[in-house]
Order: C-alpha cells, then sequence, then structure tokens
C-alpha cells in the first residue's frame, strides 16, 4: 500500500490506516526508544506515548520530510518530555553478552541522549540541540564525554 496514501487517510481519522503506518514503524520506534531511555519497560511505554501523539499531531505532517523523520523526531521529543515529567533516574540495562551495549547504558545521561542521537540515529549537533534544548557546544562536549568514557570502558 501507498505510503502516502496511508498518511492521507490516517488524517482524515481511519483507524486501520494508522495501524498499518504503526505496524510499517514500530519496530524502528521502539529501538531509537530504547537506546534512549536504556530500560525495555520505559522503551515500550514511550513507543505507545509516542505513536498516541503522532495520532493526535498526525494533521501537523504536511509532508514536508519523509513521515519516518517526523516520527521520530516527535519520539525523540515524547522520551526526553517524559523524562523530565518523571523526574526520576533511568534504569540500567545490561546486557550480559554485549560489553559495547553496557557501556552505552552505563553512560550518564545527557551523555547517552547525546551519542545514542549523533552516533546511531545520525543527528547533526544543531538538531541534537534543538531538540534536547541544550546548547550546540554542549552536545559536541557530551559527545567528546561519551567517547572518552566509552573508550575507558571498553579498554578496561
Amino acid at each position: 500500500m501507498d505510503p502516502t496514501d496511508l498518511i492521507h487517510r490516517a488524517q482524515q481519522g481511519d483507524r486501520a490506516a494508522f495501524e498499518a503506518l504503526y505496524r510499517a514503524h514500530v519496530g524502528r520506534v521502539y529501538a531509537l526508544c530504547l537506546r534512549l531511555t536504556a530500560d525495555a519497560a520505559q522503551a515500550e511505554e514511550r513507543t505507545q506515548d509516542a505513536f498516541v501523539r503522532a495520532w493526535e499531531r498526525l494533521a501537523t505532517f504536511r509532508g514536508e520530510s519523509a513521515f519516518s523523520s517526523w516520527l521520530y523526531r516527535l519520539t525523540v521529543n515524547e522520551v526526553l518530555l517524559g523524562r523530565r515529567a518523571e523526574h526520576r533516574r533511568e534504569q540500567r540495562i545490561v546486557t550480559a553478552g554485549d560489553p559495547a551495549a553496557r557501556a552505552v547504558a552505563a553512560l550518564p545521561s545527557g551523555a547517552r541522549e547525546v551519542f545514542v542521537l549523533h552516533e546511531v540515529e545520525g543527528y547533526r549537533h544543531e538538531e541534537i540541540a534543538r531538540l534536547t534544548g541544550i546548547a550546540v557546544g554542549t552536545s559536541k562536549a557530551q559527545l567528546f564525554r561519551a567517547r572518552r568514557l566509552l573508550r575507558e570502558a571498553l579498554n578496561r
């Protein structure tokens, strides 16, 4: 089915069309949420929050960028808003078989956010600054810090 048609139908309130969009994107949205939260339960919750918000804001999607780009930016915002709203420390996932995943999960939250957004998701520092509300220089410093901490953790 044509994604543009699905989007248009979903914007008109067609729940089946939105469900098809959900099924097409839920895996990548969940993976993004998991990398940002480092917690499977929170990632599931944030994934659902992102799709609820996407349904509510679908009328604002104008097609100026790919739907997936719009959805992933909305997801990043939902994760960050959810973190601020809860005011609690994040739990760390511990992946016994993957020292790199364990090292990323153990990064301080600011460094982990910037690392995931820049190195994994491919956002530029200017975009990260906009999404997270930090300065571009802070984004660069957090990335430098994350890389240093990862090198130290993986060279032990």
